[in-house]
């Protein structure tokens, strides 16, 4: 009789619902979910891997740190086959990777190489970037830089969000999980090595990483607005004095006479003339009170624009 395969699951986000779920549907036994706490400071906007794994009636724990000899030995002691990571928010320690008889492999929103460590989404976002995708890789000690065994590139449009993006990543991560798991299981799936590149490395985004300069270009602008637009904390810089969050622009196709950037009002709507002429339209912005009137700011700029510093 033909034992099933057996793999402990690290998984948080929807990537880590849908690849927990792609995995119990391909007939993987699953012993044992670890995923982590929520932040109680943090906007809870995706699927919850603990509540998945409740009603496949699934054992799930979320250990303040896995990477302990005392945990080591408990998966060692559940003698799997495979280890999988999906959107798991720590790094696993090589005490962990080695409780897996047939490969560690871990889900990672980006076509690596590009786009490494953290925040990949919002990351390809901010550098204007025109797709994106999921990677499925083999863990090994240096973060994203194991063999890679599929990936699925999405398309970033011009005016996407980075939740709009994360939807397409999670469908690509699915996608890759679903083609790839019959060739992990039979023990013939492709594995090809990644070249480690300069520079494609990225860290942790900040709160404060989100403040706009007003002398850059309005693509720029824009590519910050929507790599960090609600639910993630938000673009922002000061507008006489007060502090703006811009949650949605869009480029115009116009442009204007270059000179200090300025908000106008035109065509009814609040419009943000950049250093070099090119035009932000800024269709939903809030400040400490809530949501902006920019209609009335629109009717107010047009009379009297304001400038930017």
């Amino acid at each position: 009789m033909t034992h099933p395969v057996r793999a402990v699951v690290f998984a948080y986000h929807d990537v880590g619902v849908r690849c927990l779920k792609t995995l119990l549907s391909g007939g993987v036994e699953v012993p044992l979910v670890v995923t982590v706490q929520d932040d109680p400071g943090e906007v809870s906007w995706f699927a919850s891997v603990a509540d998945c794994a409740h009603d496949y009636g699934l054992n799930v724990v979320a250990p303040a740190d896995p990477n302990t000899p005392e945990f080591a030995a408990r998966l060692a002691s559940l003698d799997v086959d495979f280890l999988f990571s999906f959107y798991y928010r720590a790094m696993l320690g090589d005490d962990l990777l080695q409780c897996a008889r047939r490969g560690a492999l871990n889900m990672h929103g980006s076509l690596l190489p590009k786009y490494r460590g953290r925040a990949p989404v919002n990351w390809a976002i901010l550098n204007g970037e025109r797709e994106c995708g999921a990677t499925l890789h083999y863990m090994v000690a240096r973060a994203d830089a194991g063999d890679i065994v599929d990936q699925q590139s999405v398309p970033i449009l011009a005016d996407d969000d980075a939740r709009e993006v994360y939807v397409k990543v999670t469908a690509a991560a699915e996608m890759v999980l679903a083609r790839s798991l019959s060739g992990l299981l039979e023990g013939n799936a492709p594995r090809r090595a990644q070249p480690l590149v300069p520079g494609q490395y990225f860290g942790r985004r900040r709160p404060e990483d989100g403040r706009i300069d007003w002398r850059w270009p309005a693509r720029r602008i824009h590519d910050l607005v929507r790599a960090v637009a609600p639910p993630f904390p938000g673009a922002f810089a000061e507008v006489g004095g007060e502090r703006w969050w811009l949650h949605r622009t869009r480029v115009a196709a116009h442009t204007l006479t270059p000179g200090a950037p300025r908000l106008i009002g035109a065509a009814g709507e609040c419009q943000l003339v950049c250093a070099d002429g090119s035009v932000l339209r800024i269709l939903q912005a809030v400040n400490a009170a809530g949501a902006i009137d920019l209609t009335q700011m629109a009717y107010d700029f047009e009379r009297r624009p304001v400038p930017l510093v």
